[in-house]
């Protein structure tokens, strides 16, 4: 028997059924070996030797292993073909106590698919652990643990508890809060712009823009203010305007490449909406089950068979004028991309989207069917446009000028194009180009209908979305493919940022951790610098430096640094003329994990209580829940505040520890279980509000508007006993009983 090791289950299912009966394919659910939670775990004096131990929910896992290896010769280690997945796999062969067995051979197999054919084929090649990339990860996992652990309770000491730092994720709240002071600081300026609308003989209208006054080209904020755009039109009241110039050409524009884990996260985040952590998941999924390539990847390459088989799709279902004569190669110019491995494509590009449906859920179809059409899109015909420029002149020293553009053909479009960012919609040209215009002639005299003084102002820069934010951290070479969707998370889970409209907002704590590091560790939110360090692990990975030297290099000034800083830098705290209410000594603010409240500074007084204006909050809130119970003991309920804002306790606290919502309530009673009433409520994913039962999860009734009669909640009633809306799929959370989208 020959045992296989790979991840996850739903691997080993995958791969089981290409394998027979000689191969027993188990899972390891991930590292089955990690650093210490409660320490450090790194020897920084002997070579930052990391000390290992197996987690308390591996050790079954690890148990089963060893037992089902100890009944076989061959030990397949088959993970992911990345340094995370050759570390797993070194990792197993520390854990099941393998490397100086005499008994078993142990074989490293890489694959890009999970396909019979590709398992056949890696089956074929079995090689040794790559230690290189084994040292990478290990280096990258000691470097962050020792950022992590070292840097954290300085801001513990000098902000507040509880508080992190880290190598990629302090860059990432770096981009978002300098974005956002950047808004901050922002001075819209006014500025005209000038439009003609003409017709020609036929009567055929268009608009056209001035571009030049004279010799001058007319620039964006040339035109100031309203006198000098009334200026301009009064200057060309009674000018004919005349046909200057015809400029026509044929355009192309190209596909983009296919999916790198980068632009697949960008995409998903543009066209549907997915967070990068959901998109991965789902990502995930499809590797495991054989339908994609693998997911972390940042390379444009696809595989000649891929690139065959593109070709022939494209012929067959759209023909044979949409595809290329030559096979289209990308490059990739971000930096530290590894060229060596393929891009995200299906395994089976004949497997239409629409075939699959019905085998996957309705998330997993709309990533699948994204992939397929990059994929293919990516190897199929440009997109030909006819393009026509109408220079014209009006009165002696003005010019207009109209664009057209007209699809020709629509090559790679018929399937796919690629989704845009704010920012580049706000880059390109705002003068836009219009579908068609009519067949002009030069020197032809056409009719004005109207001019346009039209105004404008200038706009910030947009704040970051998860696609923004991804793209600047890879173009700065910060992070990696596998960093990115946990970097996202991390600075939302830490409450350094808010997701609004799914716009990142640093808030005030994410304010003040980045300006601690920023003035007093430089170095460690520093873009070039990590990306410098980014370069060191690749470097690693190849074998061209060790990594014992790659950290000694950072931790050595570092560490030296961290010991001044702590001795020098002083607890962040505002003064304030509030006295203590017990001693009278003037009170500060301090930082908690529920937000800022006063403190007297002489700690053996102890004295707390909340800023004037939370104060105030809490006295509004009291009044309006004065009427409320506790549901667990019937006593009075106080407001309260925690990390997720305003909520009810019991007033017997610690005693009892009944809480409950504070609600914005419509004044109606539930029409579906007359028990409860129906209040305000928000989705956690998108923020929509709703309105449902505060008996939930025993009630589910909801509805997407407030209501303001009984007539109109007898109806909602009815609608919803017909056909409960979608977002009618309820779960409990841990803070609340909230419905959730």
């Amino acid at each position: 028997m020959n045992l296989v090791i790979v991840e996850s289950p739903a691997k080993s299912k995958t791969i089981s059924k290409f394998l027979g009966p000689d191969y027993r394919v188990l899972a390891s659910f991930g590292h089955v070996r990690d650093l210490p939670k409660s320490k450090l775990g790194v020897d920084v004096e002997h070579n930052f030797e990391p000390h290992y131990l197996i987690p308390a929910k591996a050790k079954k896992v690890v148990a089963e292993l060893k037992t089902a290896a100890a009944d076989s010769e061959v030990i397949i280690l088959a993970t992911d073909e990345d340094r995370e997945g050759e570390a797993i796999g070194w990792h197993l062969v520390q854990a099941l106590k393998l490397e100086n067995s005499k008994k078993h051979s142990i074989q490293r197999i890489a694959f890009h698919e999970i396909t019979k054919s590709a398992i056949t084929e890696a089956l074929k090649h079995p090689r040794q652990l790559d230690m290189n990339l084994v040292d990478a990860q290990q280096a990258r996992r000691v470097l962050d643990r020792l950022v992590g652990y070292e840097l954290s309770p300085f801001l513990w000491k000098k902000i507040r508890y509880g508080l992190s730092a880290g190598r990629v994720q302090s860059v990432a709240l770096r981009l978002v809060v300098e974005r956002e002071r950047e808004i901050q600081s922002f001075v819209k300026e006014e500025y005209w712009s000038i439009e003609a609308e003409l017709s020609d003989k036929e009567k055929n209208a268009f608009r056209a823009r001035l571009i030049k006054i004279g010799e001058k080209a007319l620039e964006k904020l040339d035109l100031k203010n309203e006198n000098g755009a009334k200026k301009i039109v009064d200057d060309l009241a009674g000018s004919a305007y005349r046909v200057k110039e015809v400029v026509k050409k044929e355009a192309s524009r190209h596909p983009a490449p296919p999916f790198t884990t980068s632009t697949l996260q960008q995409e998903s985040s543009r066209k549907l909406g997915m967070s990068a952590k959901q998109t991965m998941l789902l990502a995930q999924q499809l590797y495991e089950h054989g339908y994609i390539t693998y997911m972390r990847t940042d390379s444009h390459n696809l595989a000649q068979s891929a690139l065959d088989q593109a070709k022939q799709v494209i012929a067959e279902h759209f023909g044979k004028n949409y595809t290329v004569p030559e096979a289209r190669h990308y490059s990739n110019k971000s930096k530290g991309a590894q060229e060596a491995h393929e891009a995200i494509r299906p395994t089976d590009l004949s497997a239409r989207p629409e075939i699959l449906k019905s085998q996957l859920d309705p998330k997993q179809f709309k990533i699948y069917d994204l992939i397929w059409k990059r994929t293919l899109a990516s190897q199929m015909a440009s997109a030909m446009f006819d393009q026509t420029t109408v220079d014209i002149s009006a009165g002696d020293k003005y010019t207009f000028r109209a664009n057209g553009q007209v699809l020709k053909f629509d090559g790679f479009i018929k399937v796919y194009t690629e989704g845009r960012d704010e920012q580049d919609e706000e880059a390109s040209d705002s003068r836009g180009l219009s579908d068609r215009l009519p067949e002009l002639s030069v020197d032809e005299i056409l009719n004005l209908i109207k001019l346009l003084p039209l105004q404008h102002f200038t706009e910030p820069p947009p704040r970051y979305t998860d696609a923004t934010l991804i793209k600047a951290l890879e173009i700065h070479g910060v992070g990696r493919p596998s960093t990115y969707a946990p970097t996202l998370s991390t600075i939302q889970d830490r409450k350094y940022v808010e997701k609004i409209e799914k716009k990142y907002h640093p808030v005030e704590i994410g304010f003040l951790v980045n300006d601690m590091l920023v003035e007093n560790f430089p170095e460690i939110v520093d873009i070039d610098f990590t990306s410098h360090i980014e370069e060191g692990l690749d470097d690693v990975a190849e074998g061209k430096v060790k990594w014992v030297p790659l950290i000694e290099e950072f931790y050595t000034p570092f560490k030296k640094h961290l010991i001044e800083k702590e001795a020098t830098v002083e607890k962040l705290v505002e003064q304030t003329d509030i006295p203590c209410p017990t001693c009278g000594k003037k009170m500060i603010i301090k930082f908690g994990r529920a937000g800022k409240f006063l403190a007297c500074p002489d700690l053996e007084c102890k004295t707390t209580k909340p800023l004037p204006e939370e104060e105030a909050k809490i006295k509004e809130l009291d009044e309006k829940t004065k009427d409320e119970r506790c549901p667990l003991c019937g006593k009075d309920m106080t407001v309260r505040r925690g990390r997720f804002g305003y909520f009810l306790g019991c007033s017997d606290y610690p005693k009892c520890k009944g809480i409950s919502k504070i609600w914005n309530k419509t004044g109606f009673k539930c029409p579906a279980c007359q028990k409860g009433e129906i209040v305000e409520k928000k989705s956690r994913g998108r923020g929509k509000v709703f309105y449902a039962c505060t008996n939930f999860p025993d009630c589910t009734f909801l509805m997407s508007k407030k209501p303001e009669s009984e007539e109109e909640l007898e109806k909602a009633l009815k609608d919803w006993q017909e056909k409960p809306p979608k977002s009618a799929k309820l779960k409990k959370t841990k803070t609340g009983e909230t419905p959730v989208e």
